[in-house]
């Protein structure tokens, strides 16, 4: 059997369907799977061994050149009839990828209206399955899957299947300029999310506390810089602190590599936090508007926090809160660092044991 599967975007939603796709390899070995996925998250999904094909394709892009649309359409719809599936999946539930999903000309499965983000795309489907809002994301896909292909849901823990490329990578050379940033025992702060989720962002005066703490054990502190925002917020968390390092942009692979390496991680509810839970990487993951039970992975070596702000999680982007327009977040701010560094050091601990 030959199925497409299409979860564009984005870098966690994705991570959030590779267990799926690992119950799919375990109770149906015959399936083979093409995904269909943004560019820039196409590497994650070519790393799960079970993926036959990872197949690029970037609506974000079309937007910007709209002229070519219509074309790269009728491309993308004989690139998939020439495949000849049997079926199609869409677990992302938007117009736009059951409108792409309908392009394969098989049977498309999907979300139904009471458990798709776009209620109206459930009327693209042929079969539809209800998932409740209730359970975690990386539950709802996995009982998608299940529901869709008609195997019983698993009880085991979710596999990321990424394990043994990490350990591939722990194992690989460095040369400069990458090699000088992991000499030295490190961690990981993923202290960035998109423009659209300021809320979801840890204070840096809290992240320069943190380095603090990590700067007596001798660590250092790695941040992503990889736009002019991005290098903005970590200059202004190394003022007074010579163990934070600027990382600038990297592709995908080689920013894994070097997380690979890292002691542990600290980071907000992003996709790069749910990169380094799926490698297995010891991680304190901190959530402010959005919620720990919707969201998180409770894994070996995870710890997650939730602000005890009285109105978190509000799952708002943007802090309907009068303090917000001065640029406070409460939420974030009662995140207290010196909690974050207890949740920390008892990985690194445990890890040292």
């Amino acid at each position: 059997m030959k199925l497409l599967l299409l979860r564009l975007s984005s870098l966690g939603d994705v991570l959030h369907t590779l267990p799926a796709m690992s119950d799919l390899a375990v109770h149906c070995p015959d399936v083979e799977v093409d995904w269909l996925v943004e560019p820039a998250f196409a590497p994650v999904v070519a790393w799960h061994p079970n993926v036959k094909n990872a197949m690029p394709f970037s609506l974000r892009a079309l937007k910007q050149t709209p002229l070519t649309f219509p074309a790269e359409l009728r491309q993308l719809r004989n690139t998939l009839l020439a495949k000849h599936y049997d079926a199609v999946l869409d677990s992302q539930g938007l117009y736009k990828s059951a409108l792409l999903a309908r392009l394969a000309g098989a049977p498309v499965s999907g979300l139904a209206a009471d458990s798709a983000r776009e209620p109206g795309a459930s009327r693209l489907y042929q079969q539809r399955f209800t998932v409740p809002w209730s359970s975690p994301a990386i539950a709802r896909n996995r009982q998608l899957f299940a529901a869709a292909l008609q195997y019983p849901l698993p009880d085991t823990p979710p596999d990321f299947a990424l394990a043994p490329l990490r350990r591939q990578w722990q194992d690989q050379s460095l040369a400069d300029p990458l090699l000088q940033w992991v000499r030295k025992p490190f961690v990981m702060g993923f202290h960035a999310t998109s423009a659209a989720w300021k809320t979801k962002e840890w204070p840096e005066r809290h992240w320069r506390t943190l380095a603090s703490h990590l700067c007596v054990k001798g660590l250092n502190l790695l941040l992503p810089a990889a736009d002019e925002r991005e290098r903005l917020r970590v200059a202004s968390i190394q003022a007074g602190a010579d163990n934070v390092i600027a990382l600038p942009r990297l592709n995908l692979e080689t920013l894994a590599i070097i997380m690979s390496k890292a002691q542990a991680f600290v980071g907000m509810d992003t996709g790069l936090s749910y990169l380094g839970t799926a490698m297995g990487l010891a991680g304190v993951t901190l959530y402010g508007p959005t919620s720990v039970e919707r969201l998180a992975h409770g894994g070996e070596q995870q710890i997650n926090l939730q602000s005890p702000q009285s109105c978190a999680p509000c799952g708002k982007p943007r802090c309907p809160l009068p303090e917000a327009q001065n640029g406070r977040i409460l939420c974030q701010e009662a995140l207290e660092p010196d909690r974050v560094w207890a949740a920390l050091s008892s990985l690194l601990e445990s890890s040292d044991s």
